[in-house]
This record gives C-alpha cells, sequence and structure tokens, in this order.
C-alpha cells in the first residue's frame, strides 16, 4: 500500500529497516525530521520488548519459562499480552498461542519446511490460548505447559502502529503516514482540499507498491494482510503464514488478501487475521457487524468484495479484477 503525495507539498519522509519489513515514516511540515526519528526509536524499543525472533526479550523471556512459572512483564507487554488472548478466546481464527507452529514451519525464515504430520499435531497440544494465565497484579504471564510459545506477530505492529501515532500527537505532528509493510496509520488531514487521504490497496499478484484499486479515507488504519506476504513452495504447492489452529496447516480458501480500515490500527492487525480465517461468506457479514470497521476482501480467481461503506470511497483500477 502506498499513499499517492500528489499536491501534498512539502513532505519530509525517511525509510528505515525494523519489525522484519521495510518501514517508511512521512510528515508534512511544521514537523521535522526529529519527529521520525522519534518514531523510528518507538519502534526499536517495542521490537526490543515484543520480538519472538530473537533469543532475548521479555516475550521470550515469558515463552523460555513455559510450563514452569510466571514471568513479570513492562506494562507495555502485558496490556498487548492480554489483548491479544483476550482476542484469541473468540475462537474467530486468530491465536497467539500459534508459536509452536510458526516456529515448527518456519515459513518466511531460514530453515523454512513441511513439517511431517506428526509434528504437526504434536503441536496442536501446545496452541489452547485457554493454558495462558494472566495476573493483573503483578502484570505476570504464565504458559502452563513446556513448549508453549506467545507469538505476537499478528497483532505487534498495529500496537505499535498506534504507539508511534499517540508519539507524534503529543510532539504536535498534524499531518503524516506511518507505513510499517501492510500497517498504514494515517495522522491527521492531508494537505489536499477535502483533507482525505488517498491509499493504494495492494495488488496481490504484483510486486509492491502496484494497486489494484484506491481507498479515498479520512485518517484512519488501513491494514493489509495476504498469503503473498510469506510462503514456501514445495513440490509447486505454496502454503503461506497463517495458519489453522484446527488443523495446523495454512488456512485453506479462496482468499488472497484481506484489508481492514479502521481507527486503531492494531483493530485492523486483529481483524484481517478473523476476517481471513473466516473466508468471504462469513468475513464479510462479520466486517458489516463490527461498529467502525470496514473491509476489502480479494480473491484468487480476481474478485474483489467490499463492505457497505467503502461503496463510494473504493475505486478499482485494474481491470483484471471484478467487484462482486
Amino acid at each position: 500500500m502506498y499513499e499517492e503525495w500528489k499536491d501534498v507539498i512539502p513532505v519530509i519522509s525517511k525509510k528505515y529497516y525494523g519489525l522484519g519489513t521495510a518501514i517508511s515514516l512521512s510528515v508534512n511540515e511544521p514537523a521535522t525530521e526529529a519527529d521520525l526519528d522519534a518514531g523510528f526509536h518507538l519502534i526499536e524499543h517495542y521490537e526490543d520488548i515484543l520480538t519472538v525472533n530473537r533469543p532475548v526479550s521479555e516475550v521470550m523471556s515469558v515463552n523460555h519459562a513455559a510450563g514452569h512459572q510466571a514471568v513479570p512483564v513492562s506494562e507495555t507487554t502485558y496490556r498487548l499480552i492480554k489483548r491479544a488472548v483476550e482476542v484469541s478466546k473468540w475462537q474467530l481464527g486468530f491465536n497467539t498461542a500459534i508459536g509452536p507452529l510458526v516456529k515448527l514451519w518456519k515459513i518466511g525464515f531460514d530453515g523454512a519446511n513441511l513439517p511431517a504430520d506428526d509434528d504437526i499435531k504434536q503441536r496442536l497440544s501446545l496452541i489452547n490460548p485457554d493454558d495462558i494465565k494472566l495476573n493483573d497484579e503483578d502484570q505476570s504471564v504464565l504458559l502452563t505447559k513446556a513448549g508453549m510459545e506467545i507469538d505476537l506477530g499478528a497483532i505487534a505492529k498495529g500496537y505499535i502502529a498506534d504507539g508511534v501515532k499517540a508519539l507524534w500527537e503529543e510532539r504536535g505532528v498534524k499531518s503524516g503516514i506511518i507505513d510499517l509493510g501492510g500497517n498504514i496509520l494515517l495522522v491527521g488531514n492531508s494537505t489536499r482540499p477535502n483533507g482525505q487521504w488517498r491509499i493504494g490497496i495492494q495488488n496481490p499478484v504484483q510486486q509492491r507498491h502496484v494497486a489494484l484499486g484506491i481507498l479515498t479515507t479520512p485518517a484512519k488504519s488501513v491494514v493489509t494482510s495476504g498469503i503473498y506476504e510469506r510462503y514456501l513452495v514445495i513440490d509447486g504447492h505454496n502454503y503461506h503464514h497463517m495458519f489453522d489452529s484446527k488443523t495446523g496447516y495454512p488456512i485453506q480458501n479462496d482468499l488472497e488478501s484481506v484489508t481492514i480500515v479502521s481507527d486503531l490500527s492494531i483493530d485492523g492487525d486483529i481483524w484481517t487475521t478473523e476476517a481471513f480465517y473466516q473466508d468471504i461468506d462469513k468475513g464479510l457479514p462479520l466486517i458489516e457487524k463490527q461498529p467502525g470497521l470496514e473491509a476489502i476482501f480479494v480473491t484468487r480467481d480476481f474478485k474483489v468484495a467490499i463492505s457497505s461503506g467503502l461503496k463510494d470511497s473504493f475505486l478499482l483500477t485494474d481491470q483484471s479484477y471484478e467487484l462482486m
């Protein structure tokens, strides 16, 4: 996804790398480069405490103690884990206890492989979110079974983006874009006369920054998740990174990607996963029932479905796709 910065001058923008992806931070004057750097330093801090892709972090301290003891964590980490566990218990698809499966498959990382079916079945006993025990008094987290692992990968970027937006607002930034790969979070009005932003929605079968349509929106979060982001190809079969907690294998349906438009980026993270798992038939009605959420579903057979609130704000520009 990207923002078309036509008629939006002057713009201060910097590229960074973090959270396993390319990051772009942009602000309009009178904000300065110092605001961009402050935002990225906050991102680095969040990554240091939340990552499960390094041996040491607050979340990894919890994982290392699985089956043994509760581990106190910072308020920032505890708040996110608590939200992730709460959402996991909805049993709509999102599961923060999915870590053992992620580490087994390693899709998107060195050593990615198709595991043995017995190994997958063994991990299924370790991914029940009910086995995560939280203590609000000392903000501690206990994984009750050895081998369990929390993985915040499906929710952390949204949480972090919301944190950067709050920081920028404290610093007086009036207009800008936080782009954490598939997470776009808009701050304030654009400098177009109507104050609206124009966001390109990624074409899932093209290279990054090739859009299939344009979303015109006020300052919202626009989060896209798709099977094109990380996958493993074995014998001509694609295995993507979004796992079904019931089977231990990647979710099987007709979707290429889901985009969620919301006020908070953390909600975009949550609901892209839920909607993807539910597929269009159940996912679109589910999104329609959620106040303040809109969605764009893209299928493998080049069809696009949008929620009712986007009828006048989404323009399909790639003629190889068809609106449902």
